[in-house]
């Protein structure tokens, strides 16, 4: 029977071609699809940790409340003592402290007055001491001319910002901010570097400095924003059995700068946004299916027509009804299988070019605030590789199905006369 249905498909060409060609590339566009989500995914999950939520984040419950603005005046106090605890309690993880803050960069003539002016978002890093800043920040990949500072005193500037005000390196700048206790803070740097990060809202005024150089600007000593924690390899459920365990243990509802531990998922949005792009994936799959199901079901029609006297004659030689509608399911099945795995195999070696290679949808992005990189990278993952097979072989069974219920309709009574005519 496998036998006689597959060189049925393989000498006529015209069962089979057409609704391969249509499952391929339904099939190869889910692939891409999904793979495309999930390297959005991955990507804006990595983005967000590197720079901004860590795995997870200690902060305060006041700072919670203005998380937004990133209010340092509400960080954290002690955290040597902090991370010491934090060491020892969960040593499995690395803890970095980092103090997020914005202020204004002056840039003054040779006469000393101001040239020119604008706003920054500083970004204060253990760069002296600790190498896995350098590595989540990529900073050696992302300077652009310069160096990295040296020593205490110097800075990093977004390229594009140094652009905008004509900052050349080994420039002075002087940043002006406030201090931790509300009062007016200057300082200034040397700038050893310029940066580009490739994420829009890094890159267009961010700047980079040792975090002593920051606690000494905003009179933070021994203090900081947030405490970052990182595991060697993220885990969703072990973070959230980490924040779970850290607040029941040191959060006092009743003391408004005791510490909060807030795991990745649930900052930035991050989790409604997971929970979106499952639901759009899912919803992607059931339009796929029913478009296919229609083109396939007029195909079926269009194939039951050319079929008729086929049909006809299996029937008058004694072909149950029953026998040839399951035939040709059986035929629709295979050229669903064979769809689906060419599909998939066209699909993967386009979803593995857009892993290595990406689109730049910079130009997109112009005046987004979300962390993000500028260009969008697909992630092949294991359900990559099935993801196609539901779909590609449904809609090729559902399609002949539908028109494949004529056959019941036949009077063989007739038949004779219709194959006499």
């Amino acid at each position: 029977m496998f036998k006689f249905l597959t060189k049925g498909l393989l000498r006529d060409r015209t069962r089979s071609f057409f609704p391969i060609l249509i499952i391929s590339a339904g099939v190869m566009l889910t692939v891409v699809v999904y793979s495309w989500l999930m390297g959005y995914l991955t990507m804006t999950i990595q983005e967000n940790a590197r720079f901004d939520t860590g795995h997870v984040k200690i902060i305060t419950r006041a700072y919670h409340e203005m998380i937004d603005q990133k209010p340092f005046d509400l960080g954290i106090i002690g955290i040597k003592e902090m991370e010491a605890e934090l060491q020892k309690e969960y040593p499995e993880m690395t803890w970095l402290p980092r103090i997020y803050f914005g202020g204004l960069l002056d840039l003054p003539d040779e006469k000393g007055e101001t040239k020119e002016q604008g706003e920054v978002m500083g970004m204060a890093v253990d760069l002296f001491s600790n190498s896995k800043e350098l590595e989540l920040l990529n900073l050696d990949k992302a300077i652009y001319t310069g160096k990295l500072p040296q020593k205490s005193g110097e800075i990093l500037i977004s390229y594009e910002l140094t652009e905008k005000l004509g900052i050349k390196l080994n420039d002075k700048v002087t940043i002006i901010s406030s201090t931790m206790y509300g009062s007016m803070a200057m300082q200034n740097f040397t700038v050893s570097g310029t940066v580009i990060f490739g994420i829009m809202g890094m890159d267009r005024g961010a700047v980079i400095t040792d975090i002593s150089d920051a606690q000494l600007l905003l009179d933070m000593e021994n203090a900081a924003s947030e405490i970052l924690g990182f595991l060697p390899l993220y885990n969703q459920e072990q973070t959230m059995i980490i924040a779970d365990n850290f607040n029941k243990k040191f959060m006092d509802e009743k003391d408004e700068f005791s510490p909060v531990m807030l795991p990745l998922i649930s900052q930035n949005n991050l989790e409604i946004m997971l929970s979106m792009i499952n639901e759009r994936s899912g919803m992607f799959i059931f339009i796929f299916v029913f478009l296919m199901s229609l083109v396939l079901w007029n195909s079926g029609l269009m194939n039951g027509i050319r079929r008729y006297g086929e049909i006809g004659v299996r029937l008058a030689i004694g072909e149950s009804k029953g026998h040839i509608y399951r035939s040709m399911i059986l035929e629709s099945l295979f050229v669903g299988i064979a769809g689906t795995v060419i599909g998939t195999a066209t699909g993967l070696i386009f979803s593995y070019i857009l892993q290595y290679i990406g689109i730049d949808i910079s130009s997109l992005m112009k005046d987004t605030k979300m962390i993000m990189s500028t260009t969008m990278k697909a992630q092949v993952t294991p359900v990559s590789y099935y993801i196609g097979f539901l779909p590609g072989v449904l809609s090729s069974v559902i399609g002949a199905m539908i028109p494949g219920i004529g056959i019941y309709k036949r009077n063989t009574a007739q038949l004779f006369k219709e194959l006499e005519t």
